[in-house]
């Protein structure tokens, strides 16, 4: 569900500047686009790694092979390349989940084929277990990008080339209250919104060493510029709460028609109206400081949900996008949801997500944390009969069971189940641990997509925060400083 954002590459000299009346009334009208739920996406990430030895990086004249021929498969999904050569793949707008279920394995499966023609196969896991950040897309808006994170740490480095995430798209909901009501549903995804980190949490190593946290991409995000990454105040309305947060934070970077774009210091968007200096904002400049914002939920008409890692094997990233659709799509299964979070709220405290004690307890604990794992225990019990009032096929309704099985109902997350970074070095042993895309725990039960077919001749078949713009160029580069682990010991904010 990406996002067509003008100007990409610098602002027509003929737009009208903006004041900050204008700019208000923008973002009120485009961040919640209300009317009664219809819509589903999905923005899958992986990370690309050698079947054999995928410890070991692909080298940069491999891997820009492999991407030009996956570009030349007619997919159905917008297919993108993330700084660290990671491959996104994001679906239209599907009007039902198992229309948007069923384009994207198509597309999974085209991609999947591509990739092991090449003897490279597409990896879910939420960091790199192995390899330190390296940036490969050498673009003024990632040099820019680089930049500006590196003020506050390495966790931005690591986040842009090692992390990979499963996105869910959905409707912002309906005007009036109620199960479907916008409100209630921007109330619900910042609470139920830790549950998922927790249940789907799948990246518990950092450059061959465990970290302390079973989400270690979530705790990356949390380690960037506060922000940029955390979600807007809870004091006000959600459109008045989203609009100041977005005129109230830096901007990352000025663009320019030519030469490395400028990055200022301590600039907001609000400040750059009132000043108009270096140049005056234009539309498209608003346009693109929305792609520079990262919050856990990002509203962008619709509402976009970023905090799942990526999940391992052929049918791993279906149960994140089934049970969050159910969830917040079946009025009966919303309700029961949200009494079931309500109460995390008090837990949360007033520290705004990914830096408050819920996520923090979320991203390291996992469902081993009792409140966690008794309100995951609601919401995946309730998403199984909301899957089938909404339709949904015996396959994915059976993948979510088995899930559930496998993990909820033990206090268990994906991360659980994953050896040492060290017994990964070997296609036998990634087979058998379910890494690479041929296999998941989920696989013998699952018949929806079943194993992937083996390496051989290309088959050709069938929106972090990226704006619109051509074709990426995949450079090895620099390596870029590793990243720090992340303190150990619970937060009780941050």
């Amino acid at each position: 569900m990406g996002l067509d954002i003008p100007g990409a590459t610098g602002s027509r000299p003929d737009a009208v500047p903006l004041d900050e009346s204008g700019a208000e009334d923008l973002l009120r009208g485009i961040c919640f686009k209300t009317g009664p739920p219809r819509t589903v996406g999905v923005e899958l990430e992986w990370l690309i790694h050698d079947r054999e030895r995928p410890d070991l990086p692909v080298g940069r004249e491999r891997l820009d092979s492999a991407v030009e021929a996956v570009r030349a498969l007619p997919l159905s999904a917008a297919l993108t390349f993330e700084p660290g050569g990671q491959l996104e793949l994001s679906s239209r707008p599907a009007g039902s989940l198992m229309e948007c279920v069923d384009t994207t394995a198509a597309d999974l499966a085209a991609v999947r084929a591509s990739l092991g023609a090449a003897g490279l196969a597409p990896v879910g896991l939420g960091v790199d277990p192995w390899q330190p950040p390296r940036r490969r897309l050498r673009e003024p808006r990632y040099e820019a990008m680089e930049a500006a994170l590196d003020r506050a740490g390495p966790a931005g480095r690591a986040m842009m080339c090692t992390s990979a995430s499963v996105q869910v798209c959905l409707d912002a909901g309906e005007e009036e209250p109620g199960p479907l009501g916008y409100g209630r549903r921007w109330q619900l995804a910042h609470l139920l919104g830790a549950v998922l980190v927790a249940a789907f949490a799948n990246s518990p190593f950092q450059q061959g060493r465990r970290t302390g946290w079973r989400s270690t991409r979530q705790s990356l995000w949390a380690e960037l510029d506060p922000g940029r990454a955390l979600a807007p105040g809870s004091g006000s309305a959600p459109r008045e709460a989203w609009t100041a947060h977005v005129l109230d934070t830096t901007v990352l970077c000025i663009r320019r028609e030519e030469g490395p774009w400028d990055v200022p210091e301590g600039l907001t968007f609000r400040e750059w109206i009132r000043t108009g200096s270096p140049r005056p904002p234009v539309r498209a400049d608003l346009d693109y400081h929305l792609t520079t914002l990262f919050p856990p939920i990002r509203p962008r008409g619709h509402l976009e949900l970023r905090m799942i890692d990526a999940q391992s094997g052929p049918d791993g990233w279906l149960v994140p996008l089934a049970v969050t659709t159910a969830l917040f799509d079946d009025p009966e299964a919303a309700e029961t949801v949200y009494r079931a979070v309500k109460p995390l709220a008090e837990t949360a405290g007033s520290p705004a997500a990914p830096r408050n004690p819920l996520w923090t307890t979320a991203a390291r604990e996992g469902l081993a944390d009792p409140e966690l794992r008794a309100a995951a225990a609601v919401c995946f019990g309730a998403a199984l009969p909301a899957l089938e009032r909404m339709g949904a096929s015996g396959a994915v309704r059976d993948t979510v069971a088995a899930f559930t099985d496998l993990y909820v109902a033990r206090g268990r997350c994906p991360a659980d189940d994953l050896p040492e970074p060290g017994d990964l070095t070997g296609r036998s042993l990634l087979s058998d641990r379910n890494l690479l895309a041929d296999r998941s725990p989920l696989a013998d039960r699952s018949p929806l997509t079943g194993p992937v077919p083996p390496a051989g001749p290309a088959v050709p078949t069938g929106p972090v925060d990226r704006p619109a713009r051509g074709p990426e160029r995949l450079d090895a580069g620099p390596p870029t400083i590793p990243p720090t682990p992340p303190r150990p010991g619970k937060a009780a904010s941050a």
